[in-house]
């Protein structure tokens, strides 16, 4: 599992929220856990309109338009991670930015 690699949920919002992608640096690999941040189906309702912004990029994983939402980031065991299905890592300065956004100390 490397940064940036897209899993399936296997979670109980996996209707809304087919994937997951790992964040986590590869530093912390020994760890049985990973930092995931959901990717929501792009016409989901809460992140449609925030879709396409610095905070929310849009990615095409499988042909499935998702969009990356940082406020729902969680820590998932590694035996709860679904299959890999992909990679990001060619967008991982998107997904780095979004979560800079997330965590900047600009908006006070």
């Amino acid at each position: 599992m490397a940064q940036f690699d897209v899993h399936r949920n296997k979670g109980s919002q996996k209707d809304s929220i087919p994937f997951v992608v790992v964040i986590q640096s590869a530093r912390f690999d020994a760890y049985r856990r990973r930092v995931v941040v959901p990717l929501v189906l792009r016409h989901y309702a809460p992140v449609s309109s925030l879709s396409g912004t610095r905070m929310n990029p849009v990615f095409l994983v499988g042909g499935i338009e998702v969009v990356l939402n940082p406020l729902q980031v969680v820590s998932v065991a590694t035996d709860q991670l679904g299959a890999m299905v992909g990679c990001l890592a060619d967008q991982g300065q998107q997904i780095t930015d979004a979560m800079d956004e997330l965590l900047t100390r600009a908006w006070g």
